[in-house]
């Protein structure tokens, strides 16, 4: 499900972003973590700078949850492009990728990223081992795959929400999900991620599991 826009007006900064991550990722067949530029993909979002007005309407809050997941665009079938918007001091699971390629971007607030190295097969029962810790502000942009480790995002401030946006390539995680890890002990549970809590700024049914 890609966006249309509104062609009778300019597009806003943000509805270029998309249009501009829909052109390098090119057309919709061969989708294949190989055939993409993940550094060019990092330039495009490193390249907006941050106005509410713009994405405000795809930034759907519920402050029941951690966080929510509220899902943009498609990218030409090729990604999955999503706006998290996180409750005041809440977070996600430790996760993994699915073999992706994650660039998350700062539109709100801070975020506070953890990264674990990824666990041995034969280790059993073992706490998650921290790389580093690191706090993005806002316009700020990250990067993480499978080849870099695990990572848990959460928002530090105690009171006031933190946005960001996500641009999964290729959509792996929605198709296939990922897994989750306890950081006390290793263990994994693979977790559904094709439910969304929004779909382009319209409320969903939420059924199932979510990272």
């Amino acid at each position: 499900m890609c966006l249309k826009f509104d062609t009778d007006r300019p597009l806003n900064e943000f509805e270029n972003l998309v249009e501009d991550i829909k052109r390098v990722l090119g057309p919709s067949s061969g989708i294949n973590s190989a055939d993409v530029d993940v550094k060019d993909l990092i330039r495009v979002m490193e390249r907006y700078t941050s106005d509410e007005s713009h994405w405000g309407g795809f930034a759907l809050e519920d402050l029941s949850r951690n966080y929510t997941r509220n899902f943009v665009d498609h990218g030409n079938g090729k990604a999955n492009l999503l706006i998290l918007v996180w409750t005041p001091g809440k977070g996600s699971p430790v996760h993994d990728h699915a073999d992706a390629h994650c660039i998350m971007k700062i539109l709100k607030g801070k975020l506070q990223e953890t990264l674990y190295e990824i666990p041995s097969e034969v280790a059993v029962d073992q706490p998650l081992k921290v790389e580093k810790v690191t706090v993005y502000g806002t316009d700020e942009v990250t990067y993480i795959s499978d080849d870099i480790g695990l990572h848990r995002v959460e928002n530090p401030d105690p009171e006031n929400i933190a946005v960001s946006l996500h641009l999964y390539t290729p959509p792996w995680a929605e198709k296939r999900g990922c897994y989750c890890f306890c950081p006390k002990t290793g263990k994994k549970n693979k977790v559904q991620m094709s439910n969304y809590y929004s779909v382009q700024g319209k409320i969903e049914k939420i059924k199932g599991a979510s990272c």
